[in-house]
């Protein structure tokens, strides 16, 4: 079955992108009802979200880092549809993740069962944005554990603001300017728990990724494994990090940093949509195939920087970027892939290939409502 799965995307994928995909609404739903089945058919059956579906290998165990961030995702669907089962399984990923938690604060990197099992600094940032929204959606019972992992985050800090220790064993090893989204995870925290050195830790860090980035916006170390040529996905996460340092502190050379790069990327994206997996440092396309996660992540940026700037460049390559993901998406098949957002399309591309990402799912759900709501003040035009 899965085999017939696999070359039935790949030769729907030749023919390129759906012209009746569904409408906006229509997505996000579908979108949200795929990530719940991720959390009921994980293989390790815990409570978690499945890292992935592949049409090779079927579904994957709980994925810890993206189940902390899918948190804030699945709260906000549920708050505006007010429901309250969705509201109950965000809930049981917390628990979930305070259960996982070490002794020091921090957790692990990769699947809940891979090996080795070591602190990550980036994937307890990750977390941190589950734990944060816990509290102030729950209450007192996920605070310990959000302070206990963003203090562990902040004694394992370099000086510089950086964090060269607890990298993941599953990337190359270093700092990494996206660890900004671990800043990010900083910030909420500190909203929260105003008194702790946490702003102050997030925000340095956020200095020391600037300090990272090129007259034309560019960052260097900003790739899971080939810097000359990084993700779309990972330089989302930069940007994002930096956008959320600017919202929190309203430093006006943030927003400045943070439209280079917006404006890099404008360069990258074409008319319809499509960008490119990886780009290079003039900001022109290295594949033919684009990253549907860095596509979602990179929209969700343009459009909170169209509201800070009014900039319309950005509402359009934004709408664009999430009406070309919208147009990958299957809601016509099986379970296992309805509604879910593959890793790359073409489905054969180099991320993540033939695998449906529950972190794509999510960045999906989240820039698709942030264009719905843009819409719904006038600011974005249907699509």
């Amino acid at each position: 079955m899965l085999k017939f799965f696999s070359r039935a995307e790949q030769r729907n994928d030749r023919f390129g992108l759906r012209t009746d995909g569904p409408s906006i609404e229509r997505a996000v739903e579908e979108a949200v009802n795929w990530l719940c089945r991720a959390q009921d058919h994980a293989r390790s059956q815990d409570g978690g979200v499945a890292r992935h579906f592949s049409l090779l290998t079927g579904w994957s165990t709980s994925y810890p880092e993206a189940t902390g961030y899918i948190i804030p995702s699945i709260l906000a669907y549920a708050r505006l549809r007010q429901n309250q089962a969705l509201r109950q399984r965000a809930r049981t990923m917390l628990d979930w993740l305070v259960s996982l938690q070490h002794p020091d604060g921090s957790f692990q990197g990769g699947l809940v069962d891979s090996e080795p099992v070591v602190p990550v600094a980036f994937n307890t940032g990750q977390i941190l944005l589950g734990l944060a929204c816990g509290v102030r959606e729950f209450g007192e019972e996920y605070r310990s554990a959000m302070c206990r992992a963003a203090d562990w985050l902040v004694d394992v800090q370099d000086p510089d603001g950086s964090w060269r220790t607890h990298s993941s064993p599953f990337a190359a090893p270093g700092p990494k300017a996206y660890h900004t989204h671990v800043a990010w995870g900083l910030l909420e925290a500190a909203r929260i728990e105003e008194k702790k050195p946490y702003a102050h830790a997030a925000l340095a860090n956020v200095r020391w990724a600037l300090g990272l980035q090129h007259e034309n916006g560019w960052f260097d170390k900003c790739c899971l494994s080939d810097d000359s040529r990084p993700l779309t996905h990972t330089l989302g996460y930069a940007l994002r990090g930096a956008i959320e340092a600017y919202r929190f502190a309203e430093n006006a050379t943030v927003l400045e940093a943070c439209r280079k790069t917006a404006d890099g990327l404008l360069r990258a994206v074409r008319a319809d949509g499509f960008l490119p997996g990886r780009l290079r440092s003039d900001w022109s396309g290295a594949v033919s195939w684009a990253c549907l996660t860095g596509s979602l992540q990179i929209a969700h940026c343009w459009l909170l920087l169209f509201e800070h700037t009014g900039d319309v460049r950005y509402q359009q390559a934004a709408c664009a970027a999430n009406r070309y993901v919208r147009q990958t998406m299957n809601i016509d098949g099986p379970p296992e892939i309805k509604g879910g957002i593959t890793g790359s399309f073409p489905v054969g591309g180099e991320y993540c290939r033939s695998e449906y990402l529950n972190w794509a799912a999510k960045f999906f759900i989240d820039s698709n409502l942030l264009e719905i709501a843009s819409r719904d003040r006038h600011l974005c035009q249907p699509s």
